[in-house]
């Protein structure tokens, strides 16, 4: 299996675990969303980018960007209608650092 193209971020999410408030977190399933994926949904759904230039940002093809975003999307979609944590990990990211002046 070929190794995947380390893809780029710009920030780690605050909160690395989202929960409907009805059950404690240890009775739940959970979906685990990769920090790519987190990124991909960032740039799309909240910048509201075009997919080619969300793919820019992150350093990978557009194809790559529309099946990272479409996974992101079903498993935020599986955690919404069937009650379960969302997680935000792993993934072969790299922050992006900006220098401050």
């Amino acid at each position: 299996m070929r190794p995947k193209k380390t893809r780029w971020v710009k920030c780690l999410p605050g909160e690395r675990c989202f929960k409907p408030i009805c059950k404690p977190l240890n009775k739940l399933e959970g979906v685990y969303l990769t920090l790519d994926e987190f990124e991909a949904m960032r740039l799309a759904c909240l910048e509201g980018l075009k997919q080619i230039n969300a793919a820019r940002k992150m350093k990978i093809s557009r194809p790559t960007f529309s099946r990272i975003l479409t996974s992101a999307q079903k498993k935020i979609a599986d955690g919404l209608v069937n009650i379960k944590a969302i997680r935000i990990e792993g993934g072969c990211c790299k922050i992006i650092r900006r220098n401050k002046r």
